[in-house]
């Protein structure tokens, strides 16, 4: 009687966990879609890449990005050279870069 009960905490645990991973997912996919909007949309968008931890974006009107709302979005500094934009983000570059490159 005790490992049934051992079995159906396991299985709500591991229901739970599946739950907040892909709740996670979600927020990710919401979170890069605000930083597309952040930078003017994916029209003003010419190019992009991920450097260690910074991302850069090569926009075609420096103008149309609110920096603000980038910083309110969790990056840790943003530098601007010409018409790119360098966005600290961590060790989120990566993970972020993977999924603009799936918006398109």
């Amino acid at each position: 009687m005790n490992l049934i009960k051992y079995v159906v905490i396991a299985l709500i645990l591991v229901i739970i966990a599946i739950a907040i991973i892909k709740s996670r997912k979600k927020d990710a996919h919401l979170e890069v879609n605000k930083l597309v909007q952040c930078l003017g949309g994916k029209d003003n968008i010419i190019r992009y890449e991920v450097n260690n931890s910074r991302f850069v974006v090569t926009l075609n009107d420096v103008n149309k990005a609110d920096k603000e709302a980038i910083q309110k979005l969790g990056a840790k500094g943003i530098l601007e050279v010409d018409n790119q934009l360098k966005i600290i983000l961590g060790s989120d570059a990566k993970k972020i870069v993977k999924l603009i490159n799936n918006l398109k």
